[in-house]
This record gives C-alpha cells, structure tokens and sequence, in this order.
C-alpha cells in the first residue's frame, strides 16, 4: 500500500508516495506553482514538448522492462507538433509506463517517480525546483532518522536479552571448577546454536562466506531477524532452566524462528514503524 506524506514547498502542500522502495511527488501540486486553478493543464502543456516526451522514454527504457516502445515511438514522431497533445493517462495506458501514476478521487492527481518530478519542477521555476529538493531531502532524513531509531532499539533489545540468555547457561549449564576457556566455549556454543536455528548456519561459517564484511552475521541481520533473535534467547533461557538437551532446544528454536519470521515477513506492523 502506498504511504502519502505531505511536504510544503514555498507554501505550497505537495503530496510525496512511497510505493515500495521508490518514491513519487505530485506533478499536480508543483504546477499549483505557476496555475493554481488548473494545474492539470500546466501537466499537459510540459508533456506536449518533444524533450519531455523523449525524456520519459528514456527513464522508462532504463526503469522498466516492460516498457512498449513501439508506443513511444510513435509519440516521438508526433511530440512538438501544434495539434499534438498528450495526457499523462493516456501516456501510461498506452505505454505501459511506471513512472508516472495517476490517480483518482479528492487527493488524486498525477505523481511521478522523484527523477521525473525535479525534471518537471525544473521546467515550471528553477527556484521552486531547488526549494522542493530541499523539502525532500528533509523528509528523507526525517525517515533515515526513524529506521535508525528503530534499530538501535532492537539491538538493544537483543542485547539485554542476550544477557539473560547468558545468565542462564551460567546458572543451568556451566560446571563448577570449569576453565575460562571452557566456560568461554559453552558461551560460543549457546551462541552459535542461535545462530544457526534462526540463520542456518554459524558464525563462522558466516565469516568463510563474507570475508571483505565488517562487523558479523548479527551485525547484516535485518530488523525482522533481531526481532526473532530477541525473542529467541528468552525462550532459550527458559528451556535451559527446563533442563532441555541443546538438541532439543535447537529443534524446538528453529521451529519458532521459522513460524516468526513468516509472520514478520507477512505483517506490514513492523514496516510502519519503518
């Protein structure tokens, strides 16, 4: 589902889409810039120029696949003519074309993939172009600043958990009179089985994998897996108190990694506090 942010640029209310990972802006609000009662018009006069025509095509081309460019062909021979003219519904239905979107209803209008709209935005004012890219920029930030927040507290939660993970096997699993570097390697062991329930595999073996990679296979987990690895060393600890052989535990962990992160995967909950 799209999510629609509002930006004011000069006074101006833009309407911005996040669709996926790409981002579209109003082409009908940035003409409220230079016709406030009818921007749709000040759309179809900008796609009526030969340039644009050619510049669309061209994104189009590196963007889209599916792109009909026999279609857009045939609107290169006739853009710049006095009797050529061209919506931009008609030039989606037409050509298939993903960057730009028009809809429909009270907070309709056309929105075109951010490429699109500084090209458009350059053509109505170059003023009002350099104010909307910095109205953007912010709000990027602003988002960049949410995804950070929320990582950092799901490593810390992974974190503080980890810690009652380890107290556990310090209280269930560790023998009395142990060296260091045993009680270490229990730790290593506990870990590693983690590791593999929610991974498939240990973090050594992540290493051979990515050696030119900083950091390690908890470092390049996404917010999903530290979400479940969270999760996953409270119920260990909990079947290590139980008295569970690792055997079983890892069994019963990979089970339970498996069904969280189809829920996860499937749930956009966690997507929206992104």
């Amino acid at each position: 589902m799209a999510k629609s942010i509002i930006i004011t640029v000069k006074g101006i209310s833009v309407a911005t889409l996040k669709i996926g990972k790409e981002d579209y802006i109003s082409l009908t609000d940035i003409a409220r810039n230079k016709n406030t009662e009818e921007p749709k018009d000040v759309v179809k006069n900008w796609m009526r120029s030969k340039t644009t025509i050619e510049f669309l095509g061209l994104w189009e081309q590196l963007n889209n696949p599916e792109f009909k460019g026999v279609e857009f062909d045939s609107f290169m021979h006739e853009a710049g003519s006095n009797a050529f003219t061209l919506s931009p519904s008609k030039w989606i239905e037409t050509t298939n074309a993903k960057g730009l979107i028009s809809k429909q209803g009270n907070n309709g209008g056309t929105f075109a993939h951010k490429d699109i709209a500084f090209e458009f935005a350059s053509w109505v004012s170059s003023g009002f172009k350099l104010y909307l890219i910095k109205e953007f920029q912010r709000l990027k930030d602003d988002e960049n600043d949410r995804l950070k927040l929320e990582w950092n507290l799901q490593r810390t939660l992974a974190k503080i958990n980890y810690h009652i993970h380890t107290d556990a096997i310090k209280e269930n699993l560790i023998p009395i009179e142990l060296s260091k570097q045993q009680i270490s390697f229990v730790y290593a062991n506990e870990a590693d089985m983690l590791n593999v329930a929610l991974f498939c595999k240990t973090a050594q073996q992540w290493r051979n994998e990515n050696q030119n990679s900083e950091g390690n296979i908890r470092d390049s987990a996404t917010i999903e897996q530290l979400v479940v690895l969270s999760n996953l060393e409270s119920i260990n600890a909990v079947l290590i108190h139980q008295g569970l052989a690792q055997s079983e535990r890892l069994l019963q962990l990979n089970r339970i990694a498996i069904t969280q992160m189809k829920s996860l995967v499937s749930n956009n909950n966690l997507k929206r506090l992104v």
